[in-house]
């Protein structure tokens, strides 16, 4: 069977030991399809090289015209505005945006399988997932490109962001200005497939503390869920030892933060020092002091990057790494 010259779909079935209806729920609805069966499936579309119709129409074709984006948290302010900079590059090129939003674990596995093999797409790009070597090989084998955002696979061109050096950069702001009792608020309750940026970035505010000989208290680091944000902030500011400066691993935190200080007449940034991440647009707004990671930018980079690989998948993989920087306004 692996041996047949143009594999089909019944090919497929008999390798995987599944009727021919299985196989086409894979490729067409996976999520109806037990994991256990998907990998049976997909494992004997890899041995026999079997390309669907579809797809080898669409490399018939070269292209589409349609570049997916995979992201967990689509609705988020800094994701709708790297959104923002990748459709912006789609656009000016002639190309459809396709957003697949994930809410599940079971999504994010049938996406990033079976997306290489169908072929609907002429190229993705994923937002904030981790991407494992058994999937990268899928992608790799069926010559399909892919730009990952905040997640490094030496298959992909990568645009990265270096959480570590952006909480640094925090702390040696927030003691430059002569806030030793300091606090780090970051997001809790993340799913499983998502990275999670709030880790370096309390990482690298943590390092600055510990060099500096500064204590960095236990209770005045939290990773609250979101149904905890507003509880979790109060307590901490209702704690003896209130720090008079925050770090928010975001801007939505940040405003969080802001909002428990108004409720608490606290004033900003004399009796408490706020700053957040990302610089989102609203942050110009209230006056937030934040750090930018430029995120239109950071969206324009990975369409360009992914473009270029469409158009040339001789291209070379690309890295690049965001610049960071303070955004000084009116909370520290």
């Amino acid at each position: 069977m692996a041996n047949e010259q143009e594999p089909t779909i019944y090919s497929v079935a008999r390798e995987a030991q599944v009727s021919i209806s299985t196989v086409s729920r894979v490729l067409n609805s996976p999520h109806l399809v037990k994991q256990e069966t998907r990998d049976k499936v997909l494992k004997a579309i890899d041995q026999l090289g079997f390309v669907p119709k579809a797809a080898a129409q669409a490399q018939a074709k070269k292209q589409l015209g349609r570049v997916g984006v995979l992201t967990p948290f689509f609705t988020h302010p800094s994701f709708v505005q790297r959104m923002r900079g990748i459709a912006s590059v789609l656009a000016s090129n002639s190309y459809e945006l396709v957003i697949y939003p994930v809410e599940l674990v079971d999504q994010v596995y049938y996406y990033l399988e079976t997306i290489p093999v169908t072929r609907r797409l002429d190229g993705l790009i994923t937002m904030a997932l981790t991407m494992d070597d058994t999937v990268a090989e899928r992608f790799v084998a069926n010559n399909f490109p892919a730009v990952l955002m905040e997640f490094e696979h030496s298959a992909f061109s990568n645009v990265l962001v270096d959480n570590i050096r952006g909480g640094r950069i925090a702390a040696e702001y927030l003691l430059g200005k002569g806030h030793t009792r300091c606090a780090f608020v970051g997001d809790g309750g993340l799913p499983e497939y998502s990275i999670r940026p709030s880790d370096g970035r309390y990482t690298g505010f943590n390092q600055i503390f510990i060099e500096k000989g500064i204590d960095l208290p236990a209770d005045h680091v939290i990773f609250p869920t979101p149904d905890q944000v507003l509880d979790k902030i109060e307590q901490l500011l209702n704690s003896p030892n209130r720090p008079t400066a925050i770090f928010a691993a975001s801007d939505e935190l940040a405003m969080q933060v802001l909002t428990v200080a108004r409720r608490k007449e606290l004033t900003v940034p004399k009796d408490l020092a706020v700053i957040g991440f990302d610089d989102l647009d609203f942050a110009s707004h209230i006056g937030l002091t934040t750090i930018s990671q430029q995120l239109d930018e950071s969206g324009k980079i990975a369409a360009e990057f992914l473009l270029k690989q469409i158009q040339n998948p001789e291209q070379p993989k690309l890295n690049i790494t965001l610049q960071l920087s303070i955004i000084e306004r009116d909370t520290v």
